[in-house]
């Protein structure tokens, strides 16, 4: 039996560990015993605890709490705290999803204390180092011992670092692999499609639930740089006169106050009174799926809602210079707008006319949890 410490704190994070976990559940529970530490990253019930319950996601056995912070005193709380517990479990490996400052603080507490690190989501890149997740990336991938990636341009990515793509027997952090597995979310989606379907409750008894864009912003270099908040918003306001679609914002706790002080009054009340814009509270993952699957379009700075409105085939306008899910935006599903006003409202009239989309398979086939865990256990 090997045991294996996952570290999860952001909402992403904990959504995608539901894949593995349940992999580990009903296929190799008698092989893999998984340790869960949520860093409290995370820490807003909304934002957490409602993804444990709606998605069957084991109870974290320990909790850091580390709130809020600078990165600098969020990092090192995560670190000391994910140190001792290493010390205490004494695993085999150590597991981190994505980007965020729980995947580099459980990649280097785990390293320098000899633990082999796992990193799902393994060599997606912004190559814009002014991202926080983008160093997180990169230092998560250089010290891990299996790295897997979503997709194919992820592993030309490490390929193009020095990581050799060559098949061993066993892996160290000198000598690390590299896998192309498919998306974890992928299997996620499919997953809980139909479950959404039973379950969520987001749609009942609205009357835009057949005719509205999706949005999601939270994002620092929209949400914290008033020009860009506000060009955002602007243009939103003339989409809501130029288009019949109604507009519905999911409102992150972190963008709620950030509107509240840097948008301009007269563009924030337009939005507010207008009859066809809905602010909701943050949604659990069932209730998202719902919303992806029933949009018209989806306009986000998240990366996790730029895949997922392509697993639902729904164009996606994107509020940013780069992505790391390049494939989706080569092929035509999605653009790219920074938070440029008219670029904005340009692409997304341009995607919502648009008919010839096609949806490659380009995130695997739905089993990537399964083929990690078997790697787990064939190549440490």
């Amino acid at each position: 039996m090997k045991k294996i410490i996952t570290i999860i704190g952001a909402r992403p994070q904990i959504i995608k560990s539901s894949a593995i976990s349940r992999a580990i559940r009903n296929h190799y529970s008698n092989q893999l015993e998984e340790i869960i530490v949520h860093t409290g990253q995370h820490y807003d019930e909304n934002m957490s605890k409602v993804f444990f319950e709606e998605m069957e996601i084991p109870q974290p056995k320990y909790n850091l709490q580390v709130g809020s912070g600078n990165h600098g005193e969020q990092t090192a709380k995560m670190i000391e705290g994910i140190e001792k517990i290493i010390l205490t479990e004494n695993p085999d490996a150590l597991l981190v999803y994505g980007d965020t400052n729980s995947t580099v603080a459980g990649a280097l507490a785990a390293s320098k204390l000899h633990v082999p690190v796992v990193h799902v989501e393994a060599g997606l890149r912004s190559f814009q180092k002014r991202m926080p997740e983008e160093i997180n990336r990169i230092m998560c991938d250089h010290v891990s011992t299996l790295l897997f990636t979503p997709t194919e341009i992820g592993l030309k990515n490490l390929e193009k670092e020095g990581f050799s793509l060559l098949p061993a027997e066993h892996s160290t952090i000198d000598h690390p692999q590299v896998f192309h597995c498919g998306d974890v979310m992928y299997d996620n989606s499919l997953y809980f499609s139909s479950v959404s379907d039973e379950k969520a409750t987001v749609l009942q008894n609205q009357d835009w639930k057949s005719n509205y864009a999706l949005i999601t912003i939270h994002r620092d270099h929209n949400t914290d740089q008033k020009e860009n908040l506000n060009a955002i918003f602007k243009a939103f306001s003339q989409l809501l006169d130029e288009t019949d679609l109604h507009f519905v914002f999911p409102v992150h706790p972190r963008t709620k106050k950030k509107m509240a002080e840097l948008l301009n009054q007269v563009t924030l009340e337009q939005i507010q009174q207008h009859a066809r814009f809905h602010f909701i509270e943050p949604v659990g993952f069932l209730d998202m799926i719902a919303l992806e699957k029933n949009a018209k379009i989806v306009l986000t700075d998240s990366g996790g809602v730029q895949k997922e409105s392509y697993f639902f085939q729904k164009p996606c306008v994107i509020f940013r210079e780069e992505t790391e899910w390049l494939e989706i935006v080569e092929n035509g599903n999605a653009t790219l707008v920074g938070a440029h006003f008219d670029r904005i409202i340009s692409e997304t009239k341009r995607l919502l006319s648009k008919t010839d989309y096609t949806h490659p398979n380009f995130y695997g086939d739905g089993k990537a949890a399964e083929f990690i865990c078997t790697c787990i256990l064939d190549k440490m």
